[in-house]
């Protein structure tokens, strides 16, 4: 719950969101506007697919190492101290990207951004939680999580696409993208509050114990199962994210200009599916929402594989395929987690799932994609997407249901433990 004396300042709520949804939605830009640019960047860099998955990878590891550390600081120190400095470090490294001049220097900006953004991850979650009414938490946490993919998929590759036609180089993109972080970090000192969570006495009546560790929050069966579905669902996203502009290009011999098309739907999909499945899963549950939306995203996705160079096809199941998997995500570190264990450890929870799903789904899994499109072919590397949709829907039919009414009060706030 939140303790802001301002809690439930309308006014306030809705600016705070805002803020933390562009926030969130300028982490989205920065991470994966270098996406649709690769291809570019390849030739004049010398790099090859190993290369992108590495890339990739790299921020993703440090991402979710510092979301794991990041969380649980925040949660001590409270938010604005954790959420200001990393928007600054993150649209610095941004526009830093775009004087790499091989992979060694573009590994280590792209890890030191990882780390910022990492931070910037579970803390805006949870400050969007505490500055909402509860009657609106989950309706803001869709809103803030939307934004995400609306401009870093949605936004970036049409974006770079376009702007490659109007700046000298694609180092130029990478300034551009970072300007409007320092307007946000600004706007974002002038008028975030602090908030820090503190544990509801009922909650600690119940339990008769301190919940302030990471082993506290692993107590809690769905944490567990949330942090291996979350890496199911961050392998299927980032290795279709990553190799799908190479994939389209090399494997489908589309134009730049179509292949920006095309992968603006991962944003528009993700986008729509991260506002309309949570809400429907207010009214019939997390867990059937979530099980329905690993089927089809399994489906769409297969049938994306069988699709030839055909854009407007391509971008409807790819529009599919994401709508689905992003509204996995968005209950998974949103709901699932958060009715999951006590108010005082919301933010560590959402950082451990946050983290090591991203550590292995966003580290690990685009390292071994890119291997699999050096030495096999690209176009096997949505085999590896599909194996982790599987092995999701799995681990999905294990979740306990959380959705307050759907469950008990007791059950709702995640007294379950393992």
């Amino acid at each position: 719950m939140n303790n802001n004396k301002h809690a439930w300042d309308v006014r306030y709520e809705f600016k705070a969101v805002a803020l933390l949804a562009l926030g969130f939605g300028l982490v989205g830009l920065d991470r994966f506007i270098i996406l649709p640019l690769f291809p570019v960047m390849m030739k004049d860099l010398g790099l090859d697919y190993q290369d992108l998955g590495n890339v990739t990878a790299v921020l993703g590891l440090a991402w979710g190492i510092s979301s794991i550390f990041m969380g649980r600081l925040s949660d001590r120190i409270g938010r604005r101290k954790v959420l200001i400095p990393a928007v600054l470090v993150f649209s610095l490294l941004a526009g830093l990207s775009g004087l790499a001049t091989g992979i060694g220097g573009l590994m280590l900006i792209r890890a030191i951004m990882g780390i910022s953004e990492g931070a910037f991850t579970p803390t805006a979650l949870a400050a969007t939680a505490e500055s909402s009414h509860p009657a609106r938490r989950g309706m803001n946490i869709g809103i803030q999580q939307a934004f995400f993919p609306i401009l870093g998929l949605g936004l970036a590759p049409i974006l770079a696409t376009q702007l490659l036609q109007v700046v000298p180089s694609w180092r130029w993109v990478f300034v551009i993208v970072s300007l409007p972080g320092f307007l946000l970090a600004l706007a974002m000192y002038r008028h975030l509050r602090e908030t820090r969570a503190v544990p509801p006495p009922k909650v600690e009546r119940r339990t008769g114990a301190d919940h302030s560790g990471w082993l506290d929050a692993l107590r809690f069966r769905n944490v567990w199962l949330n942090i291996v579905g979350m890496f199911c669902m961050l392998t299927c996203l980032f290795v279709i994210s990553v190799m799908m502009p190479n994939y389209l290009m090399d494997y489908l011999h589309l134009q730049v200009q179509q292949m920006g098309f095309v992968m603006s739907a991962i944003g528009l999909g993700g986008f729509l599916g991260q506002l309309i499945m949570p809400a429907v899963s207010d009214r019939i549950g997390r867990k059937p929402v979530v099980l329905i939306s690993f089927v089809a995203t399994g489906v769409f996705l297969w049938l994306l594989m069988g699709t030839g160079a055909e854009p407007v096809k391509l971008f409807a199941l790819l529009f599919l395929t994401i709508f689905f998997n992003f509204s996995m995500i968005c209950m998974t570190v949103g709901p699932l987690t958060s009715e999951s264990v006590p108010a005082a450890l919301t933010s560590t929870a959402t950082g451990l799932v946050v983290g090591i799903g991203e550590i292995f789904g966003g580290g690990v899994a685009p390292a071994i994609a890119g291997y699999i499109a050096q030495h096999h072919g690209i176009e096997n590397t949505m085999y590896l997407a599909l194996g982790a949709v599987l092995v999701g829907l799995l681990v999905a039919t294990c979740l306990r249901e959380t959705a307050p009414t759907k469950v008990s009060a007791t059950a709702a706030e995640g007294i379950d433990s393992v």
